[in-house]
This record gives C-alpha cells, structure tokens and sequence, in this order.
C-alpha cells in the first residue's frame, strides 16, 4: 500500500488532483488509515495508469468517470482505445512536425510568383519533346495541331490555381520550372516509378487485411519517396493529400484500385493519409 505522498511521487501527479480525483470518485484509495492517510494499492495505480493515459487525450474527466465504470468495458479494450487515442494525437503531431519543416525549408511559403511567359514556353516545348510519338499524334488530332496543343497547354499553366497549386507543390516558382525542364519521361524511369507504386499498394493491401498499423505507416512513407524521386517534388505532404482527396473524389480510381488491389484499399489509402497528417 502507499500513501497519497508516495503516490504523487511516484507519478507526479500533485496530492492536490489525486484527493480531488477521491471527491469525484474518479480513483478512491483502497482504504483509509487511522491517521486519516489516503492508502493506494496496485489496482488503484492502474486505474491512474488509465486516467494519464485518457487525460493525455484531453478528454474530460467526467467522461473518463463514465468509461471506467463502464461494466463491459473490459481492461484490454480500454488498452486498445487508449492506443487509437495516442495513434491519433501521434499522427495530428507527425503532420504538424512534417509542415513545420516544409515551412523552415520553404517548400510551404505563402509568396506566389507567376510563372513568366519564357518560363511556360520552356515547359509547354520541353513537355511536347517529351511525348511518346503515339501520345503526341492523339493530342494532335484532338487539338488540330501541334501549335494548337502548345497553345491549349500554356493557357492552362496561365491558369492561377494550377500555378499556385505547382508552386506548392515544387516549393517555389523557380524549383517548379526547373523539375519540369528535368523530367525525362524515360520508359525506364516510368517502369521503375510504376514496379514501385504496385509494390507500395500491395503494402497497402497486407496492412488493411492484417490491420499492421507498422506497415500502413511504412507504406506511407515509400509512397512519398517514390512520387518525390519520380516528379521531383519537395512537398510530399501536400501531394499526398491531394492524392487523398482525388481517390475520395474519383469512383473510376476507387473501383480500379479496388479490382486490383482488393476492395477497399483506395479508401483504405486515402484514410491511411489523411491519419498519417493528422487530417481526420
């Protein structure tokens, strides 16, 4: 048995919250002595094991109250519950640290830049070099010409949303242009970012089908290295939410992703990324 003293020690909980948490009845001590001392045993220290654990989750202790004398709540559920709470938190913090970063980095300032008309010219001719004859010849014959496609195409990198949403997502006007002059579009290049993106999805599969939270989070982080290497870009985050939200939003991807991978995955995904940043 210890006394409120020792308990306070031990946890570092003050004397004054643990006789507070007695006139609620929060945590009753075991018993008290003839000096009138508050004595704990080893269940008690668990139940305030119980209580940390909740109050870390903000949730308030009225509520912690209800939980804990819930008679079907037993202990390894409220052990699995406490988990999901600090995944939780873990999780909005991880995406907090990972746009901090970006800030200090400068890959999520505020500054837009246009890009020049010498800027689109260089990625609209370099993007058309780029094309694979059979690609190039079905523009073609959607827009009439090569001028006509050249033309489309610098109108919409004219576009403010689509500058501002390259801008942050490239980290600056001059990183955007520059990743854009850079892409080769090489077949093997493409094969590569294509093996790998199959792979990260089957770890997509396998984390949902084995509820392996180690593996979704892994997953996670392979498909960011990759879409970073493959298009060159520094805001993982912020293209990786945009993914999110184009799954959530596209019933074709859902359902091909689906037939491919297993039901559920496209979902599984995008819910897998918006947890991943504290995006819930």
């Amino acid at each position: 048995m210890r006394t409120i003293k020792e308990v306070s020690q031990l946890t570092g909980i003050s004397i004054r919250t643990l006789r507070y948490y007695d006139e609620i009845g929060l945590l009753k001590p075991k018993r008290i002595s003839e000096n009138q001392y508050r004595l704990y045993d080893d269940k008690a220290l668990e139940k305030l094991q119980e209580i940390m654990f909740f109050k870390e989750m903000d949730i308030p202790l009225g509520t912690i109250k209800k939980l804990l004398e819930n008679p079907e709540l037993d202990r390894k559920e409220i052990l699995l519950f406490q988990k999901a709470l600090l995944e939780r938190k873990r999780n909005r913090l991880n995406g907090i640290i990972e746009l901090i970063d970006d800030v200090r980095e400068g890959v999520n300032t505020m500054s837009f830049e246009a890009f020049s008309e010498d800027d689109i010219e260089k990625i609209v001719e370099h993007t058309i070099k780029q094309m694979k004859p059979e690609q190039l010849q079905d523009f073609i014959q959607k827009f009439g010409s090569i001028e006509e496609l050249s033309s489309a195409l610098k109108e919409e990198l004219k576009d403010e949303e689509i500058e501002a949403n390259l801008i942050k997502l490239y980290g600056g006007k001059d990183k955007a242009v520059q990743a854009s002059l850079s892409a080769s579009g090489s077949m093997e290049e493409v094969q590569k970012f294509q093996k790998e993106t199959d792979e990260t999805y089957k770890m997509f599969a396998a984390a949902m089908l084995n509820r392996d939270n180690e593996l979704k989070e892994t997953a996670i982080k392979r498909l960011a290295e990759s879409n970073k290497e493959m298009w060159h870009i520094e805001n993982a985050r912020y293209f990786l939410l945009q993914f999110a939200e184009q799954i959530e939003k596209n019933e074709q991807l859902i359902e091909a992703t689906d037939k491919q991978y297993g039901v559920g995955v496209a979902m599984y995904m995008a819910e897998a990324i918006r947890e991943h940043y504290g995006i819930i």
